[in-house]
């Protein structure tokens, strides 16, 4: 069959180097892809209805959508509405990414288990709160704000003027509606599963990091690195995920009449009292999607066209043992400004050190591949252990070269420090 992915980052140049593994796939799109993407066909960006002509045209019996934009924009309806097969949630479903407070109602009713919080569309009712409350406190923008529209603040003044932020405009429509919950203490790990409604099947566990700095300092980032699996998951942990956390979100989905056929990530706080529910993210995660497919042994388009057919009962899935780390290589100034459009050198010595480069913020200049975002490519490796999973991938990112490029040098350390403790 032929397939379109659509997306342009990391993560979407994961799952076309994954889905051009199947032999079930013929001809591989993207839209609108980047440098990177020789395994696809870089078609370029197009609106949802193009889009879906397209797909008419070139007979495609799968199309995967990477990023949560167009799935909580509703690209899955006008896809489905002209018999298209597509893997993905609808526009309702998408909420639970798309919209904090939604997703919060949606835990209550069902059970699973997450932080304590309240829902406020105005800023003197949530500063109420807050005063009633304290810090350490977590103030979100209820909408979608590219990854900017949480506060994890320590300090009463912090929060007030998270708060602040979102009602006077700074993350537009997506502050309207300020969601404050409580601070959930823990490690954190990252779960995905796909689910066609009736059936849910885990991913393997991972961990990303989202903070700039090496120990987890500085401001969040969307993610400066990823390792799976996630040894703070244990197979205790797991069976109280997949009971209380995944087979909660299956149920609140058929109760509610909910159409979710894709990949389910539930942000997982391991707290003291279990496993609680940060966020629902409502497609793959970024970077975490790039440690997770090098360790998958199965094949990936079988897996999303039964998700898209409802029939995910008829697959099991395969794992590799072995570990996989995912290093970030970002632009000088990341994650706030940053320059674009500097040489990037070293991708064939990289990859002769034994990783995968997936590109995020790459582009096409006179010829020489350039940067052109924050996080710029995602450099893979797997190995027979954690530790020589990332020395690889080190490796690699120390043979690429541009002006300003900056990693964190402790992509899986708490995994490690465990591995070490007696």
């Amino acid at each position: 069959m032929n397939v379109l992915v659509i997306g342009g980052g990391g993560r979407e140049h994961a799952l076309v180097w994954k889905l051009r593994h199947s032999p079930l796939v013929e001809r591989l799109y993207c839209s609108p892809g980047n440098p990177g993407m020789t395994e696809a066909e870089c078609i370029g960006p197009a609106d949802f209805e193009h889009l879906a002509d397209f797909a008419k045209r070139q007979h495609i019996g799968l199309t995967v959508v990477g990023p949560e934009g167009p799935l909580c924009a509703g690209i899955v309806d006008v896809f489905r509405a002209r018999g298209l097969t597509i893997f993905g949630p609808d526009r309702e479903a998408a909420q639970l990414e798309g919209s904090k407070a939604f997703a919060k109602a949606f835990m209550g009713r069902h059970g699973i288990p997450t932080a304590a919080y309240g829902r406020f569309t105005e800023a003197a009712t949530a500063l109420q709160h807050l005063a009633a409350h304290g810090a350490p406190i977590v103030v979100k923008a209820d909408g979608l704000a590219a990854g900017k529209g949480v506060t994890v603040a320590r300090t009463a003044d912090e929060a007030a003027q998270a708060v602040r932020d979102c009602f006077s405009g700074a993350f537009g429509e997506a502050g309207r509606t300020v969601v404050i919950e409580e601070c959930l203490v823990g490690e954190e790990a990252s779960i995905l599963a796909l689910t066609d409604g009736r059936t849910i099947v885990p991913l393997a566990s991972a961990q990303d990091h989202k903070a700039v700095g090496e120990g987890d300092t500085g401001p969040n980032t969307g993610g400066m690195g990823a390792y799976s699996p996630a040894p703070v998951v244990t197979p205790e942990l797991w069976r109280l995920i997949e009971r209380d956390v995944l087979g909660r979100f299956l149920a609140g989905c058929q109760k509610d009449g909910l159409d979710f056929r894709g990949v389910i990530y539930a942000g997982i706080m391991v707290t003291a009292n279990g496993p609680r529910v940060l966020e629902f993210n409502v497609r793959f995660g970024d970077p975490e999607t790039q440690a997770i497919l090098m360790r998958l042994d199965s094949d990936l388009a079988e897996a999303m066209l039964a998700t898209a057919e409802r029939r995910l009962d008829s697959v099991r899935l395969r794992w590799s043992a072995d570990p996989a780390v995912c290093v970030v290589m970002a632009s000088k100034g990341y994650p706030g400004a940053y320059g674009k459009g500097d040489p990037i050198a070293g991708l064939e010595d990289a990859a002769a050190a034994g990783a995968v480069v997936f590109h995020a913020g790459t582009a096409a200049k006179d010829g020489r591949l350039v940067t052109a975002g924050g996080r710029v490519l995602g450099v893979t490796a797997r190995g027979p252990t954690l530790r020589q999973a990332r020395d690889t991938a080190y490796a690699a990112v120390d043979r690429i070269h541009w002006r300003g490029a900056f990693c964190r040098r402790d992509i899986a350390h708490r995994a490690l420090a465990r591995q070490a403790t007696p």
